[in-house]
């Protein structure tokens, strides 16, 4: 995703808002989050115009982790919609993340504990194919950027290990947008880091970066009993509940209360 100038997305901004944009998908849901999680509130057709309120990010879609507010008040994937911009065509929802503490001295890659549970609860593909909520994947949960994977810089079909070094490429990704949305009050481990960067990994960061686990943390709350409260929450796909996310949660949820002196974040030691 190519980012505007501050100049230019200020231009967009005041010309922009408002405006109606052609939906290009067959039936393209509208959400009631930015993520392909969050529960269906209504469906637009082909060619039908939606105006956009706000835009923010979400889940990626085929390259694209922005997600449009309409005038209905719900998300739908801007892949889906024909702004004929690559980048924000109007404000961003909510203005600024409401964390944004991190200093940038946390640890920029979790540990190994943290990278065997991503890889344990993404599964191991070989060759891209359609994930179980239709979206192109391959390795341990790297989602398709370009046509084909085109991006990946592993031959295919990618070997465990392959997959390995392209899981250790996409994560501290996550790891960064994540100590983005927190504030200097929260002091995470490494397995506490760890377990949380394999939940963003999971729901995306636009997810993270509204919910309310975040919100909680930023307030000074315990982490234990924050994770411990609101991870399992966290257990939904395609609108029904996944027996694999219940498990997943609960295996983020031992590592993350598994002790451990190591600081990762603020500071990583």
């Amino acid at each position: 995703m190519k980012l505007f100038s501050l100049a230019l997305f200020a231009a967009l901004s005041a010309t922009s808002f408002g405006k109606s944009y052609p939906v290009t998908g067959n039936t393209v849901n509208c959400r009631s989050g930015p993520g392909t999680s969050y529960a269906v509130k209504k469906s637009y057709k082909k060619g039908q115009s939606v105006s956009i309120s706000c835009q923010t990010s979400g889940t990626s879609v085929s390259g694209n982790n922005i997600w449009d507010k309409t005038s209905d008040g719900c998300y739908v994937a801007d892949h889906y919609v024909k702004t004929g911009v690559n980048g924000y065509v109007t404000t961003k929802c909510g203005g600024s993340s409401g964390g944004g503490g991190s200093s940038g001295s946390y640890c920029k890659k979790i540990n190994t504990a943290g990278v065997n549970l991503v890889a344990q609860w993404e599964g191991f593909v070989a060759s891209p194919k359609p994930d179980p909520i239709g979206l192109p994947t391959v390795g341990y949960g790297h989602l398709c950027q370009k046509k084909g994977c085109a991006e990946v810089k592993y031959k295919f079909p990618l070997s465990k290990t392959t997959a390995k070094q392209l899981l250790s490429d996409d994560l501290p990704k996550y790891t960064k947008c994540l100590a983005g949305y927190l504030n200097s009050k929260v002091k995470l481990n490494d397995n506490q880091l760890a377990a949380l960067t394999s939940w963003t990994f999971n729901v995306g960061c636009g997810n993270v970066k509204t919910s309310t686990l975040v919100k909680r943390l930023n307030k000074g709350e315990s982490p234990n009993t924050v994770a411990g409260q609101e991870l399992p929450k966290w257990r939904m796909a395609g609108g029904r509940v996944m027996q694999g996310l219940v498990n997943r949660r609960k295996a983020e949820i031992k590592l993350f209360k598994t002790a451990s002196s190591k600081q990762a974040y603020p500071k990583c030691q």
